[in-house]
């Protein structure tokens, strides 16, 4: 079964797999135009975290796990952040912390051990 369904894993130096129909839905408090605590300008960074920034968004873009936007698409409520680690390797985050006042709590954000297994058994 899993070498079947291999694309669904991360493994080694991959970032993440890819398992299609589990998209997280966030629902805000606050409408469009967004306050000026969640329309922050990107912090600023070199030259050479700016290359591996953008690397890593050509990556996620050609994992299918981002999407480009159109010009007339407002995306405003997180700022890019590299994350390096003391090997060298990097990680591209988004910084979501003002965007916490303005979001609605999710009470059940994990699903029930029962409800995934009745949902594993009707799987192909």
């Amino acid at each position: 079964m899993l070498r079947k369904n291999r694309p669904a894993f991360a493994i080694g130096e991959e970032p993440s797999g890819k398992i299609k129909g589990n998209d997280i839905e966030l629902y805000l408090d606050v409408e469009r135009p967004y306050p000026p605590m969640l329309r922050r300008p990107p912090y600023p960074e070199s030259a050479e975290t700016r290359k591996e920034i953008e690397k890593n968004i050509n990556e996620l873009l050609e994992m299918d796990v981002i999407r480009k936007i159109g010009h007339n698409e407002v995306v405003e409520i997180t700022t890019p952040v590299l994350i390096t680690w003391h090997y060298g390797k990097s990680r591209l985050c988004g910084c979501f912390r003002a965007l916490n006042n303005y979001t609605k709590a999710d009470r059940y954000p994990i699903p029930r051990i029962p409800h995934a297994l009745d949902k594993l058994a009707k799987a192909k």
